[in-house]
């Protein structure tokens, strides 16, 4: 039976400190060889057969006595208590030594120069061992006796004397008999069979627990497998829900906005239901209103036109009062220069004797007459031709109202419409000049009336216009109407005359002996009378220069393809004849100032140089000629008038393209009146 493994470690322990055991005492026969840690022990049967389980003697090589320490001559231990001890040592050496560092190895020395001394010997008697054994051939070699392994104790104190010399020596175990080691043979039969059997159980439950944990493992593994499976199957299903729920979201807002338009759409009809029938009140109502303005307009226009004729009346009677007073005057000069004339003609004829000759007369006639009527002789001729046209159209209207017996007002309402709606964009322009062209076309009215009432219009209505774009726009208009109806050129220009004589140039001088009154002087220049009382000086200047402006505006306009019948050459004329003739005072300052303002650049661009000597005339002669005086408000607008001729030529604004002298492609508000 094998030994314990407290055996080995109490064996090896001896062995190592080098101590001799002896089994019983006699010769020992080894049993088996045993290793534990590189050392070789071998049980040894005493007798030659059997080894015998029981007292074993242990002899110690070491010394009885060991600073003071001796050895038990009587041990009295069993091998439980053997074991409990080792064990105890065993415990108090791991207590002692926190890092337990193993024995060193030594040398050991060669088998021949220990041969003369011998290890420990186990001796065994071998009529107390009942051993059979498989491994007989083993026995047999190893019958004879075999010394054990030395072990080198150098750092143990060892006597000097023999082993033999020993007088003291220990046993581990006393011995004992045949039944006593039968029944520790039995005891420690039961404790190995106890210690297999608890080995066995300890392996099978090792070997069980290993299992457990390999199932564990593999459970493990596979409630991972599982849960990943479940997880992708669970992200399957989620993503499946995700696409699901989307697709039932996108049906659902799909209807949704369905349900939307729908709706929309219902409301939009309703909207455009609700909008057709407010656009029919609308209507409705614009056209009682447009119904009951025109009815009040026609009372307007019926009462204007009756204040019209009056004022027509007036100012015709005016016209002839102011006629009659020029030909007075006129024929007053000529006969004082004409009895002059005379008496200077029969002193030269008794003085010199030369004969009298009528052209003289007539030329003395001419230039005394200019001393009322400032203008050149040209300039009167042609406002002489344009009156009779004039007054011959008059007439021929006059002769058709009367024989047609039919009043055209209305015809002359939509007329001044179409000029009101004037503004200075290319489509309008052109959209109020062919409508205008139609309505002096119209076989519903003569065509002498329409153009007398277009004339009428244009010159009535450029009095409200404030804005240089107004302006040159109704003068585009006026050219392209003129160019396909020549006639109306002559009639405005001719209107122009009759209300604002410096637009011939012309100008006339008080007279103290042609007029008998200031009222009579002023209404011979252009003045209005309103309830009996002449217009204020502002009101008549302020309208001389909305004519002036009207005036620069036509004389400068040219557009493409149309031919202007009173343009840039009458313009120049104009300005000669003006600078020739007519005087410097406030009437003929603000006419010229005027003048230039809406004509100046365009003139300035065909004449170039000339143009600037004109200019330069202007500043060396006419602005020093104005002389200052009179009333304060009369010498305030003077000096204004004259800084902004003046201003106007230093500042080269003749070089600068006026505002509003090219059509826009579309309308900004407030541009015009």
């Amino acid at each position: 039976m094998p030994l314990s493994a407290g055996v080995y470690s109490t064996l090896e322990n001896l062995a190592e400190i080098g101590c001799n055991t002896d089994f019983g005492g006699g010769r020992a026969k080894a049993r088996r060889p045993l290793r534990r840690d590189g050392v070789r022990f071998k049980f040894v049967a005493v007798n030659g057969n059997q080894a015998i389980w029981g007292a074993v003697k242990l002899e110690l090589r070491s010394p009885q006595n060991v600073n003071g320490i001796a050895a038990d001559p009587q041990p009295d231990w069993s091998f439980d208590n053997l074991l409990s001890e080792l064990d105890a040592i065993d415990k108090k050496l791991d207590a002692s030594i926190d890092f337990p560092v193993p024995l060193p190895k030594r040398s050991l020395a060669s088998k021949d120069s220990y041969r003369g001394t011998r290890g420990f010997v186990m001796h065994v008697p071998d009529h107390e061992i009942d051993y059979t054994d498989d491994d007989t051939e083993e026995e047999a070699d190893y019958s004879t006796m075999v010394s054990g392994r030395r072990f080198a104790c150098d750092e143990l104190y060892m006597s000097d004397d023999s082993e033999n010399e020993m007088p003291l020596q220990c046993h581990l175990m006393d011995k004992v008999g045949v039944a006593e080691g039968a029944l520790h043979e039995l005891t420690h039969e039961l404790q190995l069979s106890v210690s297999e059997e608890v080995r066995s159980k300890i392996s099978s439950l090792e070997t069980e627990l290993v299992n457990e944990n390999e199932k564990f493992a593999s459970s493990i593994t596979k409630v991972d497998r599982d849960r990943e499976l479940q997880q992708e199957r669970e992200r399957k299903f989620d993503l499946q829900y995700q696409r699901t729920i989307a697709e039932a979201l996108d049906n659902h807002l799909t209807a949704v906005q369905r349900d939307h338009e729908h709706i929309s759409q219902q409301e939009e009809r309703r909207i455009r239901d609700d909008a057709a029938r407010e656009e029919a009140k609308r209507k409705e109502k614009a056209f009682l209103e447009e119904k009951m303005r025109q009815e009040k307009i026609k009372a307007e226009e019926e009462a204007r036109l009756k204040a019209e004729m009056a004022e027509r009346a007036k100012a015709e009677a005016a016209a002839a009062e102011r006629q009659a007073a020029e030909e007075a005057a006129a024929k007053l000069a000529a006969e004082t220069l004409r009895s002059t004339a005379q008496n200077a003609v029969q002193d030269s004829k008794k003085t010199l004797g030369l004969p009298s000759s009528a052209l003289d007369v007539k030329k003395e006639v001419q230039s005394s007459a200019r001393n009322v009527i400032r203008a050149s002789e040209n300039a009167l001729e042609l406002e002489k031709r344009r009156r009779q046209i004039y007054e011959e159209l008059s007439a021929k209207n006059k002769d058709l109202k009367v024989r047609a017996n039919q009043d055209y007002h209305r015809h002359g309402q939509h007329i001044g419409r179409q000029i009101k709606t004037i503004s200075a964009t290319v489509e309008n322009v052109r959209t109020r000049a062919e409508e205008l062209v139609k309505l002096i076309n119209s076989s519903g009215c003569p065509e002498s009336i329409s153009i007398q009432l277009f004339a009428e219009k244009i010159v009535s209505n450029c009095t409200n216009q404030r804005s240089s774009n107004a302006i040159f726009a109704t003068s585009r208009v006026i050219l392209l109407v003129t160019s396909k109806i020549p006639l109306a050129m002559d009639v405005l220009i001719a209107e122009l005359n009759r209300v604002c004589i410096y637009t011939v140039p012309k100008h006339i001088s008080y007279s103290e002996d042609v007029f008998k009154t200031k009222d009579a002087y002023f209404k011979a220049i252009g003045y209005e009378e309103e309830n009996g009382k002449i217009e204020s000086i502002d009101d008549y200047v302020e309208r001389l220069s909305c004519y002036m402006k009207l005036y620069g505006a036509i004389v400068q306009t040219e557009v493409g393809g149309f031919q202007n019948l009173h343009g840039l050459r009458e313009g120049w004329a104009w300005l000669a004849r003006f600078l020739n003739s007519l005087p410097a005072n406030l009437y003929t300052a603000v006419a010229l100032h005027s003048f230039l303002e809406m004509a100046g650049f365009t003139l300035y661009r065909r004449y170039r140089n000339q143009f600037e000597k004109l200019l330069h005339i202007i500043a060396r002669d006419f602005l020093n000629a104005l002389k200052e005086g009179g009333s304060e408000s009369w010498s305030a607008k003077l000096s204004k008038v004259k800084m902004s001729i003046r201003d106007y030529i230093e500042s080269n604004q003749f070089k600068k393209e006026p505002k509003g002298l090219q059509l826009r492609g579309h309308l900004e508000s407030n541009d015009f009146y």
